[in-house]
């Protein structure tokens, strides 16, 4: 595979990501429209469940052809990349304002999931038993998110969901809506192979191992919808979109995806992600909360530390 053939496929292979997570996330937010859902809510799960998806389609494509480092690193770096990364972009384009139950109840449950994942793979292996675990908190925590958004809906939010489901044809709108998570789910494996394919190929070119190309290339590159769905979320004056989406995007990605590769084929961890990675992956959570809970705001300027973390980060991995 020349180099010119390689770029096209990761090019080609994230274009075809971004427009199947596209495509999915409106299927999926129509629905949950029709389900009555608030905005926090559909930011925390649906949006969030919904860019975690290229992740979810790498990790389980790598996975399966025995790349495991790539599977773990997709992981791990992603995590990193949305809340270094992404939060602090974000906050560049408009300090994000917290809502209260972001540090007490999103917050908690993200950087707990975080430090079980790392306690998990301390004897470098996640198995199906811890697997399933993770896929059972991920329930649980959807489950008890939904619940809460639903007892707590406003009435600006019951008269806004109100207006848009009697604007629809429901029938004509069901069907189109599942139309775009099946085209969403093609787009997504089929673009997962090319970026899979083109990633390998950057790392055996570039003398990079393939955890660094997993934890970098791959992991930035499957997390641009989040980073979309969050910066037009803070243009759009909706920061509790914007934040619950990256918190959001980090619960699924450890408890949806580790639950998933994990209990389709146990995963070995690298041990320089066990002794290095996944504590810069708790590390950068735990310093959110800070950043959150003074003054219920996260400004430019901390924008730019977070960003200036992520630059050390991977200015340190390679």
């Amino acid at each position: 595979m020349t180099v010119w053939i390689t770029l096209t496929s990761l090019a080609g292979g994230l274009a075809l990501l971004a427009l199947g997570g596209e495509a999915l996330i409106r299927g999926a937010v129509s629905v949950a429209r029709q389900a009555r859902l608030s905005p926090a809510v559909i930011g925390l799960t649906i949006v969030a469940m919904g860019t975690s998806l290229p992740e979810l389609s790498v990790s389980l494509l790598a996975a399966a052809d025995g790349r495991g480092d790539i599977a773990m690193g997709n992981v791990v770096g992603s995590n990193i990349f949305n809340v270094a990364a992404i939060v602090g972009l974000t906050a560049l384009v408009r300090p994000i304002q917290v809502h209260l139950t972001a540090v007490k109840l999103e917050w908690p449950f993200m950087f707990t999931a975080l430090f079980v994942c790392l306690l998990l793979a301390r004897d470098g292996f996640i198995d199906r038993l811890e697997a399933g675990f993770f896929l059972v908190a991920l329930l649980l925590f959807t489950g008890y998110a939904v619940r809460v958004a639903r007892t707590g809906l406003t009435a600006s939010d019951e008269a806004e969901l109100a207006d848009e489901v009697q604007r629809r044809a429901i029938a004509q709108r069901v069907a189109v809506d599942v139309g775009l998570i099946v085209l969403g789910l093609v787009l997504l494996a089929v673009g997962a192979r090319f970026l899979v394919a083109g990633a390998v190929t950057i790392a055996q070119f570039a003398g990079l191992s393939e955890r660094v190309i997993g934890l970098t290339i791959v992991a930035a590159g499957t997390s641009l919808p989040e980073l979309a769905a969050s910066v037009v979320a803070a243009r759009r004056g909706q920061p509790d979109i914007a934040l619950a989406n990256v918190i959001g995007s980090n619960v699924f990605n450890v408890l949806g995806i580790l639950g998933v590769v994990g209990l389709v084929e146990p995963q070995a961890v690298n041990p320089q992600i066990v002794a290095s990675d996944n504590w810069w992956m708790v590390g950068t959570a735990f310093v959110l909360l800070p950043l959150m809970a003074t003054g219920m705001r996260v400004s430019r300027l901390e924008g730019l530390a977070l960003l200036a973390a992520y630059v050390t980060y991977v200015a340190l991995l390679l």
